[in-house]
């Protein structure tokens, strides 16, 4: 009796599923219809105004059907993700977006070919890690201190990372870089077709962690205008019933801003009032050149701090970061990490233990001195720019023109920047520049752009 009880159920729900899938189908034919239409009108295929209206009318119906409201929301989000897929089939396909990282693989290339090129794209320090980090990879050796750890990372390193932040030990994670603590924090904390809201022009690595995951990413675009400061108002209008996180970068990858006590406070109380995550990357927090305020003052129970031994002390390659966020979060955190990668290497965290006692002021002071010769240059070619209050780089607006070609005519003449589209889709009118070698190198490659430019 039972099992026939069962047959029939699994029945009655295979004929249900072939019901769904028939009427996805029929949903995505009238989707492709409306791109159709969208694309005689020469009109976006996103329309927010219209998402709302069906996102609002889709949590209406889940609360009359008694249905999850998070699981519903849930399936919206993917069928809008692939309504979008589907509106944009039949437009001409767009280029490639270039990112820093793309620039720093071609002049790679050249320079294998013999080209010699000034590097000016990325942000990596010429200055060396600190002689303390070799030695205790050394001593790691020796004492064979070489094996599996916890995940999260050695007891000694998360203690000695929470001493300094003022917080325990199982609010921190140890990761291979700060980009592994923004992608496991995402993956652990965002379900396909739910939304993190990012602030561009930003590191594009929160938009792409987000969309690797299922995820969608709506942005908050500042402007040169406003000197990049972000609309509060601007910013709680893109929330919604899917939105799980927002991403903050301060100081920023690649504006150089930082921002006040004031409108930190009010992103903060943005996420607190919609129960949001909110992940604030500060791998650049030391490099303030003025008071910096950090998430983790503000003791808001669903935040995350991201942060990096790679810019301060100069050691990129080595791979290590780490993240600061209540015990549960962590948790989640390391889940993902076990799945990916299951700890960062032992004699890695010897190293950065090393680099924990290290004073790193001597490498932010160059940093500064840098920003402000490359700041002079480009006042003296009549660049426009907000004057970076940290981080490593300058974001100066192309007089006339988009940034690849100008970017590709520099890579010919021997200087690599980042396009400013990198870090936005609005931003093709500026390009990044780093202050991350010596003066003689910035003073060369500033004299290419200045001569492209006048050339062009």
């Amino acid at each position: 009796m039972e099992k026939d009880n069962l047959d029939s159920l699994r029945q009655q729900i295979r004929g249900v599923t072939a019901d769904i899938m028939q009427k996805i189908q029929q949903r995505m034919d009238l989707a492709k219809q409306i791109g159709d239409v969208k694309s005689k009108m020469n009109i976006d295929v996103k329309d927010e105004k219209v998402e709302q209206e069906v996102r609002l009318a889709v949590m209406k119906q889940a609360e009359e059907l008694g249905m999850d409201k998070d699981f519903a929301l849930r399936l919206l989000g993917i069928l809008l993700s692939e309504s979008e897929t589907v509106q944009a089939m039949g437009r001409k396909p767009t280029a490639p977006k270039q990112t820093h990282l793309g620039i720093f693989q071609k002049a790679r290339q050249l320079e294998e070919s013999g080209k010699k090129m000034i590097h000016l794209e990325v942000g990596e320090p010429d200055y060396p890690a600190p002689e303390s980090v070799g030695n205790a990879l050394s001593a790691a050796f020796r004492s064979k201190k070489y094996h599996y750890t916890e995940t999260a990372g050695m007891p000694q390193l998360r203690n000695a990372i929470a001493k300094i932040a003022g917080v325990g030990r199982d609010e921190v994670i140890v990761t291979p870089g700060g980009r592994f603590a923004v992608f496991s924090a995402i993956a652990g904390l965002v379900k396909p077709g739910q939304e993190i809201i990012t602030i561009e022009p930003a590191w594009p690595a929160y938009r792409e962690c987000a969309e690797f995951v299922g995820a969608k990413a709506r942005v908050l675009k500042t402007t040169f205008e406003s000197q990049w400061t972000p609309d509060l108002s601007e910013l709680e209008s893109l929330v919604n019933g899917g939105t799980k996180m927002i991403a903050i970068n301060y100081p920023n990858n690649p504006t150089g801003k930082t921002i006040d006590r004031k409108t930190l406070s009010a992103i903060v109380s943005i996420a607190q009032k919609h129960d949001l995550y909110l992940l604030s990357d500060e791998v650049y927090s030391e490099y303030a050149f003025g008071q910096f305020h950090s998430v983790l003052g503000f003791g808001y129970e669903k935040s995350i701090v991201v942060s990096s031994f790679s810019k301060t002390y100069a050691m990129t390659g080595f791979r290590i970061g780490h993240a600061i966020a209540s015990p549960d979060i962590i948790k989640k955190m390391t889940k993902v990490q076990a799945v990916g990668v299951t700890s960062v290497a032992e004699p890695i965290q010897h190293a950065a233990m090393a680099a924990l006692s290290e004073d790193a002021s001597a490498n932010i002071r160059l940093v500064e001195k840098r920003l402000k010769f490359v700041c002079s240059k480009l006042d003296q070619m009549g660049l426009k720019f907000v004057k970076p209050t940290g981080a490593m780089y300058v974001y100066p607006q192309l007089p006339f023109g988009e940034d690849m070609p100008i970017v590709e005519s520099l890579l010919e003449k021997g200087l690599a920047i980042a396009p400013g589209s990198g870090f936005g889709d609005s931003y093709s009118g500026f390009v990044r520049i780093s202050a991350c070698r010596p003066e003689d190198e910035l003073a060369g490659g500033l004299e290419i752009l200045s001569s492209v430019l006048r050339a062009a």
